[in-house]
């Protein structure tokens, strides 16, 4: 019998000792991916799809399933802005940074979320109410600066009026 890491007989990905069965879901993914190291950005989005970010054991996970250093998973999961190491919180207000946007006041916006709610980029709120993120490019320049709350995309924004609205998720 293998032990888990060395992979079983007819199984792609080791089993994962906490029974967790959204590692059945992550396997699914593997085996779409036939286990090729070269898919794992698509199994790092795929993992997240199932368990809402990447923990430590979930990457140690694809790391052996992939047959990866875990330097590697790690170094990519950290590199791309769309993964989260831990979970977002109940709401995310994202703030475009890109040029335009940054030109017409979201870097204001940016920082005055920053200090009346002591997060950073990729950050949530100790409550767990609302997670900061930043985005380089929204594609709607003209209504510069625009803030996302959740997918909700809104244009010509204001420091005052996107911290009214943060104010209405957290309570006073």
């Amino acid at each position: 019998m293998a032990t888990p890491g060395e992979g079983a007989p007819g199984r792609t990905a080791p089993e994962h000792p906490s029974g967790d069965r959204r590692f059945e879901a992550l396997d699914a993914a593997l085996r779409r991916h036939r286990g090729r190291p070269d898919a794992l950005l698509e199994i790092l989005h795929a993992a997240q799809e199932v368990f809402g970010h990447l923990a430590d054991d979930v990457l140690v996970y694809v790391g052996r399933s992939l047959k990866l250093p875990l330097s590697r998973v790690y170094g990519v999961a950290t590199f791309y802005n769309l993964f989260r190491l831990a979970p977002a919180g109940e709401h995310t207000c994202t703030v475009c940074l890109g040029t335009a946007c940054y030109v017409r006041g979201a870097g204001e916006i940016f920082t005055g979320i920053r200090r009346a709610y002591a997060v950073g980029a990729g950050e949530t709120t100790p409550d767990g109410k609302i997670t900061l993120a930043v985005a380089r490019c929204v594609g709607n320049c003209g209504s510069a600066p625009v803030v996302a709350f959740d997918r909700d995309y809104r244009a010509d924004q204001t420091t005052e009026g996107v911290l009214a609205h943060l104010r209405e998720w957290s309570g006073p």
